[in-house]
């Protein structure tokens, strides 16, 4: 298919643009495969280019011949396209729509792309398992790699190599597969250095009405507890949710078959139901009645904060198993690939300082979302404009990124990474020119040569010349464990998501700028304190303690 054959005008003239908090510009619109760009010869007027994947929805309006497209995108934000002439105007939208809703993922723009920049590291090559892996066994000998997922036919949504214990041969990894969803075995997500503790992920054991039992599961998961130490099961559904899941052949752990761990069922929202609290939230940002009543009702109904409450304690309650209680975690939800992967990578950033650091947390992403199988393509299909009925789309991951803001407005300092970062995240999970979040699993990312075809996002994120605005100017290393409150007064709404095109950020950047030149005057302040103290500890020591005139 050629791109032209969707395109059926690709330019006009005089069209005017209306962004909020920002003036008009009045340019020529041209759509492209993958771009629409509206430039313009005002004076410092920049170029608009957005991504045909970035747009959710658009909508329509005619005032005599002169039409409206009013474009809403994944990223939250809304522009308005007014277009001389009627036939122009719907042939725009057309254009738009069909570009926007491409099927297939090789046509997609990251395929396409190619760089300006020389890519330096390779982003696809930083972090394999085998490198992880290194780490882990300089820290214990219990653990091995193993390839019993070569070929994807034990789990398709797990990577090829899986850390597992060592003395647990591929033959009962095979068996344990079969009594879990989607063939996702306990395997291993965290080792506490501080105390050898783990932390394992799965999915639902597949008990049934009838409390079928696996050996090899058993045996699997206990081989990750110390003599006479108990374990726990953070099961990521309520009671009510994980009965109901035994009629149609899913469940949980039984207390008889598995005595040496508790189990203990919490209350994350399922995908479906996340989506829609989505809508209603971006819903209530938009509302522009000025009410409070109805600002604070809608916020509410949304139970946005109230999913950013629920997973962070149940992350909390991981980490305190593992650092205070000196027990070993098996996290797992019905599937495996959503609050699973939210809890165990918050309990991570709560326990180890490296998952902190720019590098870290790109690892972090890597290990606990891309190679663990979150269904990206799938989740980030839509976000919270999209007029279709939403099938598997659910801001699974824009969840874990606001928990992370949530901790990093908390612990300003022990984060070598800002706010910006975040928002580049969720920004490139729904649309970018890189491939890194495109397919559901590492066996699609390989059936589609990623690697070969497309550009890692890490490759251009790593660069010094980019990575200096993510960094955190009061960043100081922090090596211990962090507490997050989780109280609903300790939780805020992340404007910089969610109220970021409704508001004017010039102030606001002039105010964190300021901020940054304040830090830098202080920190050479406390550079030349240091240095005057230095001198006089000198001083003391050659000549002994200075007296006090």
């Amino acid at each position: 298919m050629e791109f032209a054959e969707l395109i059926k005008t690709p330019r006009v003239d005089g069209v005017v643009l209306h962004r909020p908090f920002m003036p008009t510009v009045e340019g020529t619109l041209c759509l492209t495969g993958h771009h629409l760009i509206l430039s313009s010869r005002q004076d410092n007027t920049e170029e608009l280019w957005l991504l045909h994947a970035n747009i959710d929805s658009i909508e329509k309006r005619f005032v005599g011949s002169l039409g409206t497209i009013i474009v809403k995108c994944k990223d939250l934000r809304v522009i308005q396209l007014d277009i001389p002439g009627m036939e122009e105007c719907l042939n725009i939208a057309s254009s738009i729509e069909a570009l926007s809703t491409l099927d297939s993922v090789s046509l997609m723009y990251p395929f396409f792309y190619r760089p300006l920049f020389e890519v330096i590291e390779d982003g696809w090559q930083l972090f394999v398992p085998e490198e992880a892996f290194k780490d882990l066994e300089s820290m214990t000998d219990e653990w091995r790699l193993s390839e019993v997922n070569k070929d994807f036919s034990v789990c398709p949504s797990y990577p090829s190599l899986l850390t597992v214990p060592k003395d647990i041969d591929d033959e009962s990894l095979c068996k344990a597969a079969s009594f879990r969803h989607g063939g996702r075995f306990p395997v291993l997500s965290y080792y506490h250095k501080k105390n050898g503790m783990v932390m394992m992920r799965a999915a639902q054991p597949l008990t049934g009405t009838n409390g079928r039992r696996c050996k090899e599961d058993e045996k699997l998961i206990n081989a990750t507890l110390c003599a006479g130490k108990r374990g726990y099961i953070i099961d990521t559904r309520t009671i009510a949710v994980a009965q109901q899941a035994k009629a149609r052949g899913g469940g949980f752990e039984q207390e008889a078959n598995y005595p040496q761990w508790r189990r203990i069922h919490k209350a994350i929202e399922r995908s479906n139901v996340l989506q829609e609290g989505l809508i209603k939230l971006v819903e209530a940002c938009n509302d522009q009645s000025h009410s409070m009543d109805r600002w604070l009702s809608k916020l509410e109904a949304s139970n946005w904060q109230s999913n950013v409450k629920e997973i962070l304690t149940t992350a909390c309650l991981a980490a305190q198993c593992i650092d205070r209680e000196g027990a070993s975690v098996l996290v797992h939800g019905t599937e495996g690939t959503d609050s699973t992967l939210q809890v165990t990578s918050l309990a991570q950033i709560i326990l180890d300082p490296a998952c902190r650091t720019i590098r870290g947390f790109e690892a972090l992403i890597e290990r606990e979302w891309l190679q663990a199988g979150h269904p990206f393509q799938q989740r980030c299909a839509q976000s919270a404009y999209s007029n279709g009925k939403p099938r598997s789309e659910a801001p699974v991951f824009l969840l874990f990124l606001d928990c992370v803001w949530q901790i990093l407005r908390q612990f300003p300092c022990s984060f070598q990474f800002n706010e910006n970062f975040l928002i580049m995240l969720f920004e490139h999970a729904y649309a970018s020119q890189f491939g890194t979040f495109l397919g559901n699993s590492v066996a699609e990312r390989l059936k589609l040569l990623l690697s070969q075809k497309t550009v890692s996002l890490w490759s251009w994120v790593n660069r010094p010349q980019e990575l200096e605005r993510f960094l955190n100017p009061l960043y100081e290393p922090n090596n211990l464990v962090i507490w997050p409150s989780v109280a609903p007064q300790s939780l805020l709404l992340w404007e910089g998501v969610f109220l970021r095109w409704n508001r004017s950020t010039k102030c606001l950047d002039e105010a964190y700028q300021e901020m940054v030149h304040i830090i830098e005057y202080n920190k050479e302040l406390q550079n030349k304190v240091n240095s005057l103290r230095r001198q006089l500890a000198q001083l003391e020591t050659e000549d002994g303690p200075l007296q006090t005139p």
